[in-house]
């Protein structure tokens, strides 16, 4: 491989500490990266990247702070010349269809083998997209089997759900919310029939099952 003109310059944002050390030892083993910034969350990332203009910012899936998709927008429309790759340990499709609908350029998993993402990095450096046909199917599927559902749910119904999700019958998310009894009733109702369950159980276990936990939190 012939040598770029100058090293490719990477910020890299995780939230814990063992993490980004080890990221650090692998890239460092690249003489072609230079590692410009290190950022623990979502807004000193961004931060980050508007003060250093890096070629690739590695970033994490979930951290505190801004949601990568929010960040990758932000990129793409304030220093487009900065490439965004996930490097994640949620290798869900929930997470997956996020990040491709977002438009990042590469979704890798940390148990990658250092070479793999020294390499993703590289091409993410020359403008290649790293998303496989595979991962573009699995986010395909996704979005048009859970994503359409969730997407249907009104903000108040989402938060039903997740409360839902944490174990809170009809009285308690009244209290949590705000709301009568009633409302959450009717809450609950519509939301069994837009994601095509047929009892709050199912309602439940369906969540389980398709929505990681990022899209169950508050920000999701």
């Amino acid at each position: 491989m012939n040598k770029p003109d100058r090293p490719i310059r990477v910020v890299f944002a995780d939230d814990h500490p063992l993490t980004r050390a080890g990221i650090r030892a692998a890239l460092e083993q690249a003489s072609d990266i230079a590692i410009v910034g290190e950022a623990a969350d979502g807004l000193e990332a961004q931060r980050m990247v508007a003060d250093l203009h890096p070629d690739v910012l590695l970033l994490d899936l979930v951290m505190p702070g801004l949601p990568p998709a929010e960040i990758e927008r932000w990129v793409r429309n304030h220093c487009p010349r900065t490439t965004v790759l996930i490097l994640t340990a949620h290798d869900r499709d929930c997470f997956l269809a996020q990040a491709v609908e977002a438009g990042v350029a590469g979704y890798l998993v940390k148990t990658e083998r250092v070479q793999r993402i020294v390499e993703a990095i590289r091409c993410a450096a020359r403008g290649e997209a790293l998303i496989t046909g595979g991962q573009l199917a699995r986010a395909m599927r996704w979005q048009q089997e859970v994503g359409a559902r969730w997407e249907s749910l009104t903000e108040r119904e989402r938060e039903v759900l997740r409360l839902m999700v944490q174990g809170l019958d009809n009285q308690a998310i009244a209290q949590a919310l705000h709301i009568t009894p009633k409302t959450v009733e009717c809450h609950v109702t519509r939301i069994l029939d837009k994601l095509d369950v047929r009892s709050r159980h199912e309602a439940i276990m369906w969540a389980h099952t398709h929505l990681a936990d990022l899209l169950l939190s508050p920000d999701g």
